[in-house]
């Protein structure tokens, strides 16, 4: 997705990679997540994506020649970093002893506590019932930040301001 230069591409690559979130999602054994996820991800915000992509009607850059070196180093040692971090990871993660999970008390994994009135935690009451009680005000400063961004790219896009 970041490697193509047409914007539009890129757009829709992001949308095959928000596909496969929302896979991980469903490995996860959250459905209802990952069906909010294409909905909301996938659906709204990348067809508004696509529009002001294709409102902005931008042209293709010229080809670029100087610094292709300092580029191709420039990924090749965060690919290293990356990789070397990952390995760390695995090592610290497979390679020394293995510690199991508590089985009983409150320690016991959030995915498996059941809620006497909602079922499961991970219930569409139960993540309704936080989305709109605890954490009304984020979601609704992200939809005007969401909102002021779309207006400001219609502004930006006009060729001349009346």
């Amino acid at each position: 997705m970041i490697l193509h230069r047409n914007p539009v591409y890129s757009a829709i690559l992001l949308i095959v990679t928000l596909f496969a979130l929302a896979g991980f999602y469903v490995m996860l054994n959250a459905p209802f997540v990952a069906a909010v996820h294409l909905i909301v991800y996938a659906g709204a915000i990348m067809v508004l994506f696509l529009f002001v992509i294709m409102l902005l009607n931008l042209q293709k850059d010229a080809p670029r020649e100087g610094g292709k070196f300092l580029r191709r180093f420039a990924g090749a040692a965060l690919s290293l970093a990356f990789l070397a971090q990952m390995g760390a990871l695995l090592a610290a993660n497979f390679g020394g002893p293995q510690t199991a999970l508590p089985t009983t008390g409150s320690a016991a994994p959030a995915a498996i506590v059941a809620d006497s009135t909602n079922g499961f935690l991970g219930s569409t009451r139960a993540i309704g019932k936080e989305l709109f009680t605890k954490y009304l005000l984020p979601f609704e400063i992200a939809s005007v930040i969401l909102l002021v961004a779309m207006v400001g790219a219609v502004i930006l896009a006009k060729r001349k301001l009346k």
